[in-house]
């Protein structure tokens, strides 16, 4: 197991006074604003630096635009989320089961468990959807079938 310890630095106040204190003043233990580093751990295992604004990287919501060859959807959803939620979205959207769906981003099929921003999915990029050709060849099967059973005296006469 790994410990980490926090390091409080201090900061000189001469920037912030017009430059107009001393170099080494103001730089105690007790300085305003020094306080204890807050770790995070990003999904895709990495320990980092917590940011103090509200909005960091990786949080929000982003528009991705997915292209169904004939129709464009512009998709938001949180950068953090995974391709397999942006299929469950784009369900609703296109009729597809998820496990019908394939998406492409940068020409490569991504996996159900990857993270959008760890592929470096950003505003506005554009993600392919296409109809897995094996499940649409047994609806195609199965849809012929049924046509038929549904008609069983057809004759052809010639």
């Amino acid at each position: 197991m790994i410990k980490l310890r926090s390091k409080r630095f201090c900061r000189s106040n001469s920037k912030l006074n017009g430059g107009g204190g001393s170099i080494g003043g103001g730089g105690g233990r007790g300085s305003v604003g020094v306080g204890e580093i807050k770790w995070e751990l990003r999904p895709g295992g990495m320990l980092v630096q917590k940011r103090e604004n509200e909005e960091s990287v990786g949080e929000g919501m982003i528009t991705v635009r997915v292209s169904t060859g004939l129709q464009l959807h512009d998709i938001s959803i949180e950068p953090t989320s995974t391709f397999g939620e942006l299929k469950m979205i784009l369900a609703l959207v296109t009729s597809l089961e998820p496990r019908e769906q394939r998406l492409l981003f940068k020409g490569k099929e991504r996996e159900d468990e990857d993270f959008l921003h760890m592929v470096g999915v950003r505003e506005m990029d554009k993600v392919v959807l296409l109809e897995d050709p094996a499940i649409k060849e047994r609806k195609l099967h199965a849809l012929t079938r049924n046509q038929a059973i549904g008609n069983p005296c057809r004759t052809i006469s010639v």
